[in-house]
């Protein structure tokens, strides 16, 4: 595919976003809570930057959330002016689309190489889904224009979301594994999980990913041969979540030292886990708690915060053998259930979509997820405006939207999820299983 294709988008992407920058929608975009949260809002950063000017603690309010090394970068990014804050904003989203590119780069080969392992296993009749170097060209485009032209993107960047520096340390995680550098992709999962906490999960496909990586350096053996369960590879597991817990625990200590008090944890990462602000959003926590008895709320807090996390044990033994796929699912999982999510999660998760466009054919309910995501969106802000400004709705409206919108998410995971193991079935075991004797066809059950 020719690179013009590729580079106006990208120009067009950066153009957009310059252009709207000189209107006012970025200060209406702003106060939207799909896209400003509690713990990415920058009038919040500013708040905790003024406050940290005047000697006062940031963390001593219910203003700032931020962890201690991204308030001094946010610091540092404030001694600029205003349109070179913009320009750093915009450089960032660019810094997100070349890791992007680069990511789905690397996928190719990843697959390719994958493929050449496993090839002797597929069905004869499954030709057709044999992925081909030309097949992977037109990966980069789309993921260039999933982001570019992306309306999630485009509006946490117009609105100066800190969560750009979430998105950051989990592209990088995605980059340094697929680059099959451990230590790298290490460090960027403890930064992910030092940022907000749920990213830690991503250390199980990662663990799995450089155990494979390792066993078949050493005995040349396809990911569906090897084991996942004997010594070398429960030693592997626990050297990469050891390793991860201690780079974790050395940023949080030198964020200690840094603020000479560890008064930052209840105030970030307690803020995250308690969820004590209940201002709205498009997640589903806010609402349920505001309804809640007080002295259930403990309990359904853990119920809700773990169900951010378990389902990454039944999916990493399930897509054991597919820990790319593994770590985008916990992502896509950890930006649908997060306790504060926003718009900034929903355009990383839909900008890496692409990666997985050889299982799009086998995926059902497309046209009822996209239109499920243009109501939301084009609902949520009307319904917001009408509840706390125009007084002629209530919390049920947003509420109504915001469950649609996870819905939609969830709708579009577990469809995806259904779309590449079923392709994985028919490379096994072909199409003819498909046909009954009598020329009807079988149906194909998930289990």
């Amino acid at each position: 595919m020719s690179s013009y294709p590729l580079i106006f988008c990208t120009v067009s992407g950066i153009i957009i976003r310059l252009a709207l920058f000189r209107t006012s929608l970025p200060d209406w975009i702003s106060l939207q809570p799909e896209v400003s949260t509690p713990l990415t809002s920058w009038e919040r950063a500013m708040e905790g930057i003024a406050l940290k000017e005047y000697m006062i603690s940031p963390y001593a309010g219910d203003l700032f959330h931020e962890t201690p090394l991204v308030l001094r970068i946010l610091g540092f990014m404030t001694s600029f002016s205003d349109n070179t804050i913009l320009l750093m904003f915009v450089g960032l989203d660019a810094l997100c689309l070349i890791l992007m590119v680069k990511i789905a780069n690397l996928y190719g080969g990843y697959l390719l190489k994958k493929q050449a392992k496993e090839v002797k296993r597929y069905a004869t009749d499954c030709d057709t889904l044999i992925i081909k170097t030309e097949d992977l060209r037109i990966i980069q485009f789309y993921v260039i224009v999933a982001f570019s032209l992306n309306p999630y993107s485009i509006a946490a960047c117009l609105a100066k979301s800190t969560a750009v520096f979430n998105n950051l340390s989990i592209l990088f995680i995605f980059y340094f594994m697929l680059k099959e550098n451990e230590y790298l992709c290490y460090l960027f999962i403890a930064m992910s999980a030092y940022l907000s906490i749920y990213p830690i999960t991503v250390c199980v496909p990662a663990a799995i990913f450089f155990m494979q990586s390792s066993k078949f350096r050493k005995n040349k053996i396809s990911d569906t041969e090897m084991s996942y369960t004997d010594s070398p590879a429960l030693f592997s597991y626990c050297r990469t979540v050891g390793l991860c817990v201690v780079m974790v625990a050395a940023l949080i200590g030198f964020s200690a030292f840094l603020e000479g008090s560890w008064s930052f944890i209840s105030s970030t990462y307690g803020f995250i886990l308690m969820v004590p602000d209940l201002t709205p959003n498009m997640g589903v926590f806010w609402y349920f708690f505001t309804e809640m008895f007080e002295h259930f709320r403990m309990f359904f807090i853990c119920v809700f915060q773990i169900n951010v996390v378990i389902y990454t044990v039944p999916l990493s033994v399930k897509l054991k053998e597919h820990p790319v796929f593994l770590m985008y699912i916990l992502v896509s999982l950890i930006c649908i259930f997060k306790s504060y999510p926003s718009y900034s999660d929903v355009g990383l998760m839909l900008s890496l979509l692409p990666l997985w466009r050889y299982a799009f054919e086998y995926m059902r309910n497309s046209f009822v997820v996209a239109c499920m995501y243009i109501c939301t969106t084009v609902f949520g802000p009307i319904l917001y405006h009408l509840w706390i400004y125009a007084g002629s709705a209530n919390a049920n409206f947003y509420f109504a939207t915001s469950l649609a919108f996870s819905t939609a998410q969830i709708f579009l995971i577990t469809d995806l999820l259904y779309a590449y193991l079923r392709r994985e079935f028919d490379l096994e075991n072909g199409f003819k299983h498909l046909i009954r004797e009598d020329g009807t066809k079988k149906q194909v059950i998930l289990d």
